[in-house]
């Protein structure tokens, strides 16, 4: 009998442990489909037709690029051809991509762009947010987290997003 209580023990422990351990959740980052507006023209002679169509129609290929194929070296090219790198998407875009090729550095260096672009772009707060908290940096996460609770309040997608990653717990293996 007490070779059967300890097994029974055992079993249950293990039970407890598989059930306790982390899971692996997938956190989806909604993306920025919508292309940027055009920069503000100076002169009407610089004004060229069908340059926002172009841009736009390059914008949305390149974001097909991203999220539909995951080519992300060559979305980094699409969207630098586009000419608007110093728009707040644009430079997100680049930023994520740079991410997901595992390019933190580099990837850093776009989000911080975006945001000197657009100080109140939530998509890059949203993505530069999921870059810290890959990178450890949970209290900056909570910034960012912050940051867009005051630009769309806490119902937004971004915010739910940010918020998923940062009740995990460090090391569980995110996946975005």
């Amino acid at each position: 009998m007490n070779k059967l209580a300890i097994r029974l023990l055992t079993l249950a422990m293990l039970s407890l442990t598989l059930a306790a351990a982390p899971v692996v959740t997938v956190v989806y980052a909604a993306p920025d489909n919508d292309p940027p507006p055009p920069p503000k023209k100076k002169k009407s002679s610089e004004a060229r037709p069908g340059s926002e169509t172009a841009f736009a129609d390059g914008y949305r290929a390149a974001y097909a690029t991203i999220y539909e194929r995951h080519d992300y070296a060559a979305a980094i090219a699409q969207l630098k051809a586009l000419g608007r790198d110093d728009t707040a998407a644009v430079a997100n875009l680049i930023g994520y991509s740079y991410r997901q090729l595992g390019d933190y550095k580099v990837s850093q260096i776009w989000y911080e762009r975006a945001l000197k672009a657009d100080p109140n772009h939530v998509k890059t707060w949203q993505y530069y947010g999921l870059w810290q908290v890959e990178q450890g940096n949970r209290d900056q996460a909570q910034f960012h987290l912050n940051k867009i609770a005051q630009l769309t309040g806490t119902s937004s997608e971004e915010y739910r997003s940010l918020a998923a990653a940062l009740e995990k717990a460090p090391g569980t293996g995110l996946v975005y």
